[in-house]
């Protein structure tokens, strides 16, 4: 309850839009750009010289978030803002969108997936048929993160190591709510009726598969590391309001957020030593995770109990026909 309680009352952060240096030259890619933490993201970003491509389902809205952006910023001194379409819970469109972006650009410095659905209307599905949480949350974005690891490679051979990375966005559910020793297989396989359930699932499986990926890239450089942007206002809980006005008062802007992720991406504080990690509000190395988590994220070699590789291993027999 300790962990939790630091993540709901952090103190203020550190690494902010205003110490954060010149990003000019910089390739980024925000899944959920259009709106709430991906969107003060995007706005960051664009202030301080990135190119930022919004990934989002309707080109109508990311294009109204992009000239809002642009409208709204009066220095001269900003960077680009690009629309990717982008479905995540429809697996056989993913590759069309990596493909469409690896066409204009030959870099990518920092993959935020950010995107995320929660508590959908129980028996909500995917194009495939996943329980769409875990389509939208899990499967969806190892595939576009896969898809794109070639300009991720490529930009990491010429940058520092710990300088590109992949950033996957996890919740509190993660300690509040995640199963004795981690998820359930079986549950995985078989959702649950308890859609905040099914939604801790895929949420602890962000950090599953943040942790796993670490194993695959760090050999390239590349960090891959998992955040929780801390409890702000958006739209994610638009299919549980009365959830969202319950928990109203402890719930911050959604720019504090989008300081959380700004940290896990671009940092210095964190290098390859903190690669397949966890991040707290509003940008703090999780220094307590639960002991039995922790030990979920080991290999039964390493004296832990594999579920996190499980789990890995799973989701790469779902999107394996879709690369």
């Amino acid at each position: 309850m300790g962990s939790a309680l630091n993540q709901m009352f952090p103190p203020s952060p550190t690494f902010t839009d205003k110490t954060l240096h010149n990003q000019a030259g910089k390739v980024f890619i925000i899944t959920g750009g259009s709106s709430g933490v991906g969107r003060e993201l995007a706005e960051i970003l664009f202030r301080a010289g990135g190119k930022v491509y919004i990934a989002a389902r309707s080109e109508v809205n990311a294009k109204k978030t992009i000239d809002d952006i642009k409208s709204s910023s009066i220095s001269s001194n900003v960077g680009e803002l690009e629309f990717l379409h982008l479905e995540l819970d429809d697996l056989s469109t993913i590759k069309a969108s990596t493909d469409a972006f690896m066409k204009k650009e030959s870099k990518l410095d920092v993959l935020w997936n950010n995107a995320a659905v929660s508590l959908p209307p129980l028996g909500s599905v995917s194009r495939q048929g996943y329980e769409l949480m875990m389509a939208t949350n899990c499967l969806g974005p190892l595939l576009f993160t896969q898809l794109l690891l070639p300009s991720l490679k490529a930009t990491a051979e010429v940058t520092s190591p710990g300088a590109v990375r992949i950033v996957w966005t996890s919740s509190q559910y993660v300690d509040l709510q995640s199963p004795e020793g981690g998820l359930i297989m079986s549950e995985v396989t078989t959702p649950t009726k308890d859609k905040a359930k099914n939604y801790g699932t895929s949420k602890l499986g962000n950090w599953f598969l943040g942790s796993e990926m670490a194993r695959e890239v760090g050999q390239y450089g590349i960090v891959s590391i998992t955040q929780n942007p801390g409890n702000v206002k958006t739209n994610l809980m638009r299919h549980a309001k009365w959830m969202y006005y319950a928990a109203y008062p402890l719930l911050h802007k959604a720019k504090m957020g989008a300081l959380t992720e700004l940290f896990a991406g671009l940092s210095l504080d964190i290098s390859m030593e903190q690669n397949g990690g966890y991040v707290i509000p509003w940008g703090r190395i999780h220094e307590t995770p639960r002991k039995d988590l922790f030990v979920s994220l080991k290999t039964v070699d390493e004296g832990g109990n594999g579920r996190a590789k499980e789990f890995w291993d799973w989701c790469e027999e779902q999107i394996a026909k879709y690369k």
